[in-house]
This record gives structure tokens, sequence and C-alpha cells, in this order.
């Protein structure tokens, strides 16, 4: 789709330091955004579900996800309010953050961010960042408001930032925004931190995966940082977000010089997040396709049920331990995130990166080697194939990578090896008439990962699908028809055998046409969605999680638990 064509009907994120999971009415949810029978579609006297309107009208249900809540421990709580805002320009809102004293040391068996927000009026979603202590806790995009206003909330997981919790420390959060005589949205947001007392000694401050928090989180702030010297264990992990408005919003779309297409880059659509110690390449990660909520030129897709991911951010995570043994030097080093694909020169990609490290508390020197580096070379082909008189324009594009890196350390319980290795693909086929009236794109996207450390491997495969089409017709009637896919298999073998597995599988269909280029009122808009978040395993309550969200004409037509 042509952004700059329809910028008067649609929305557009706009460029702020910026992103989360579950999201949900904020006046009538329950943790992670499943929706109370408060807020539920209220059924008629006979029992009967209600029709939907027509069309979309001034006002429709408040945006939920379909993905889980946050699982709580039946401990004694303690909530700290850590940011209250109202977002109108890109003035960012600082204040200072002081642990609670009630639920213990730091060693907390849960910690829970939970944002609270609304607007009414018009406005374009926009993006947003929570930092503590310069550490990003959150990042996160906003729905777009009906004239009559809507709330949302947005929970996670915070645990693993218990170094980052302990002590006092300063909060900034901005969410940008422009609000004028045409764009009347004022973002209000509150944001609470909720701690779980640990009953249990032994397993304060475990995630779900029976994984100890790290011993220390650092921001990088700048490329140049030095590490403690025992540092056992080291992972990276990158809210890499491609926004701003501008063509990197919509990177998968972009086609090679010289396609006459309105977003161009060089090598095409490829895009790949990489991270580097003192210049050598030490982690490659593709990064996911978000869709926003205006994005595909058709924000009535997104109103009620937002893509995967777009409320959630979720950070790319890169095992950096290989090189632990070169950083434990005590001397600073580089460590750096790079886009590869975005054209020189061209802004429009976000990498605010945390550090997180394990120390070994029975040495004070962990010394070891780096013994392996092997890639592949960096394969990319998108291929312009011109469109035939009333024909379509294609661009075809494989492209992908392979990196392996290994070492070792001396701790305190012995000589520990951990190798990584990862492969990201992409195969995509895009398709256009002459104006881009007609806009299509299937693409898939695959990133295996396989970390080996001492007698444990995890492997992890993911897989994003994203196939959808924009069309312009007769009287300015605009259609996109989208689905949208998130999947994740992850197997832990301890000695060849198989001690956990899980699966996650995020699926998103929409069908939605409107009036392009009028007033609101004249808009005629209607759309059906379905949103399906399903979660299998190890570490899953019960071992399965199933829900499916429907809408139509942004009434709520099915919430259904299978699980």
């Amino acid at each position: 789709m042509r952004r700059h064509r329809f910028t008067g009907a649609l929305g557009a994120l706009a460029l702020a330091a910026a992103t989360l999971t579950a999201a949900g009415p904020a006046a009538a949810a329950g943790p992670g955004g499943a929706p109370t029978p408060a807020s539920a579609p209220a059924p008629s006297p006979t029992g009967a579900q209600p029709p939907p309107p027509s069309e979309f009208g001034t006002d429709w249900h408040d945006p939920l996800t379909a993905a889980p809540p946050v699982a709580r421990p039946a401990t004694r709580s303690c909530e700290v309010a850590l940011a209250e805002a109202q977002f109108r320009d890109f003035t960012p809102y600082r204040g200072g953050y002081a642990p609670p004293t009630a639920c213990g040391p730091a060693d907390w068996a849960k910690v829970v961010l939970r944002l609270d927000g609304k607007v009414k009026g018009r406005q374009y979603d926009r993006l947003g960042h929570l930092s503590l202590g310069g550490v990003e806790l959150l990042r996160t995009s906003t729905p777009q408001p009906s004239p009559d206003g809507i709330a949302w909330s947005v929970e996670k997981d915070v645990t693993r930032y218990r170094d980052t919790l302990s002590r006092p420390q300063p909060v900034e959060m901005l969410i940008g925004n422009v609000v004028n005589d045409t764009y009347t949205g004022v973002i209000d947001v509150k944001v609470t931190l909720t701690f779980y007392a640990a009953e249990d000694a032994a397993e304060a401050g475990r995630t779900p995966d029976r994984v100890v928090p790290p011993d220390r989180v650092v921001p990088l702030t700048t490329p140049a940082v030095t590490l403690p010297r025992n540092t056992e264990r080291l992972l990276a992990e990158v809210y890499a977000t491609g926004s701003g408005g501008g063509c990197e919003e919509y990177w998968y779309l972009s086609a090679p010089d010289p396609a006459p297409y309105s977003c161009e880059a060089a090598g095409g659509p490829h895009r790949e997040v990489r991270i580097s110690v003192d210049g050598r390449l030490a982690g490659i990660a593709a990064p996911f396709p978000t869709v926003w909520t205006g994005g595909w030129s058709n924000p009535f897709l997104w109103y009620v049920t937002p893509g995967p991911r777009a409320f959630d951010v979720q950070p790319l995570r890169y095992d950096l331990t290989p090189y632990a043994a070169l950083l434990n030097d005590g001397r600073p080093h580089r460590i750096e995130v790079s886009v590869a694909g975005v054209p020189a020169g061209q802004s429009g990609w976000s990498t605010p990166t945390n550090l997180l490290l394990w120390q070994d508390a029975g040495r004070e020197v962990v010394g070891g080697a780096l013994t392996r580096e092997e890639q592949s070379d960096p394969a990319n082909s998108s291929r312009w194939t011109p469109a035939a008189p009333g024909a379509e324009h294609r661009v075809d594009t494989e492209a992908g990578h392979r990196l392996t890196v290994a070492g070792y350390l001396d701790t305190s319980h012995g000589r520990v090896t951990t190798t990584v290795s990862r492969a990201v693909h992409l195969g995509s086929v895009h398709r256009w008439t002459e104006g881009e009236d007609r806009d299509a794109l299937t693409a898939t996207w695959t990133d295996e990962e396989s970390v080996t450390r001492g007698a444990v491997t995890t492997r992890t495969s993911r897989t994003y699908t994203m196939d959808g089409e924009t069309t312009l017709g007769a009287g300015d009637r605009l259609r996109t028809v989208i689905s949208l896919g998130d999947r994740a298999d992850t197997v832990v073998l301890r000695g060849g055998r198989e001690t956990g597995r899980s699966r996650l599988d995020d699926r998103y269909t929409g069908d939605a046409t409107y009036t392009a280029n009028v007033p609101r009122d004249q808009r005629h808009a209607v759309a059906t969605t379905s949103a399906r978040y399903r979660l299998y395993g190890t570490g899953v309550p019960g071992g399965c999680y199933d829900r499916t969200v429907a809408t139509a004409q942004g009434t709520v037509t099915q919430d259904r638990r299978r699980c």
C-alpha cells in the first residue's frame, strides 16, 4: 500500500523512542486483558448473542488480545506506582522509583508491570517506551481510539529485571504524540508494579521455566561496556522496531531499485538484526514483522484485536556467553547492534538493548577462550519482474544467513562450554499494480536457534508469516484481507534426553473495507477479525492454553477458551 496516498484516512506510528504482553480493557479486564463478565458481550434476554451492527459506529469494544494473562503466585503482594502521565507531545515523563519494603527483599517470587491507558477522539497509533535506570522495561504501541473513547491495559512479567528493581532508580516514559485541532486524542496512562513475596527461598525470583534471573542488568546506552570479571553467562536482549511512519515501518514491503514502488531499498525487504563484540559478528536474528494498529492502510482491522506483538514488542535475545572469556579482562569493550538491509542514511529503526549477566559467586575472575566463529556468506536475492500491460509488478526475495560461535569458561563448578548456532531465512513474493491500487505480500521468516551449555541443549524454531492484500476499488472503497502468524517450537535436552517442550501458535486473520479520502462519518466501514492464541507444553498451567477472540464491526462476537 502506498503510504503517502491515504494519509488523511490512515493511522501512522509517530517516531518516539520506542514497545509488551496481553492487552485488554482497563476498566473491566482481568490480568493480561482477559475480559471479565462485565466486559464480555451482553446476551439478550433470551440468551442469544445480539447481532453486530451493520457498520462501524462512533464507539467499539475496548482493545483486547487472546494472549494469556501473566500468572501470579498466591502470596502477599505490594503495589508501587511507577508512572502516571498524559501524553500530548514528545515531552517525556520523568520520575523516581523506590522498591517496596513490605514484600521482603529483592528475591521476589514475581514482579508484574501493568499499564492502563485511555484515549478518545481522533489519534494515530503511537510508539512508547518505559525505562528504569536506563534499563528498557517496556516497549509498547497504542490502539487507535473511537470518538467516544477506549480503554486498554498491558501486562508484562518483569521478574528478570530484579537487579534493577532492587534499588531506587530514575523513571523515564514517553509515548510521543501530537494533539491539535485534527488529532485530538490525549493518551492518558498509569503504570504500576506489583511485587509478590517469596514463600520458599529456593523458588525466590525464579521465572516460570525455573531459571534464576540475572545478577546484573546493564543498559547498553553506549557501545563501550566493561563487564564484571566473573561473568559466567551473558545474554543480550534487543527491542528492535522498524517504525516512524516512513518506509522502515513497512520494511517487509520495500522493493529493490529500479522497481517502481513507493518504498525502495537497494537490497529489497530483507532485514537482519545483528550484534557484534569488538567488531566481530556475535549474533544474528530475524526481526518480527510487527503490524501496528494503523497498518496495511486499514485501521479498522486492528481497533479491537491488534496483530501479534503490536502491544508487546518482545526483545530479540542473543546468547553471548561464548564471548565472556574475552569480555572478562576488566577492560572496556564494544558491543554494538545494527540492522542489515536498511538503505544507507535512512532512519526508522530503534534498537535499545539490555545486557543480562550471571556471575560466578565462587570466583573473582572467570577465564576461558573463544574457540569457534563460523558463518555462511549472507545470501540475499531480490528480483524484480516488470509488469506486462495491465498486469502486476513482482518482487521475489530469498535471503538467509548462518552463524555458529563457541567458547568455554573455567568456572568454580568446572569447565563449561557454550555453543550457539543460528540460521535466519526469508522467502517472500510482493505483487502490485501501477499506482499501487492493488498491493499484496506473501512472506515467511524463519529463525532457527540452538544453544548448548554444558549438558543442556535448547533448540527453538521460530516462524513468522504474513499474507495480505490491499485494493482500492470503485468509489474509493479500500479493502484489506490479511493473515499473520507467530509460531515457536522449543525443546530442551539434557544429556540427549528430552526434559521439556513447548509450542506457541498465535494467529490473526482480518477482512476490512471502508471508503477512503472522506470524513470519518462517511467511511461506512465493515470488518471481521479473528485472533487465536495457543500455548502448550512445559511451564504452561495445565499444559494447555487456547483462546479465540472474534469481532465484527468492532463488536466481540466470540470469546472462546478450549483448555
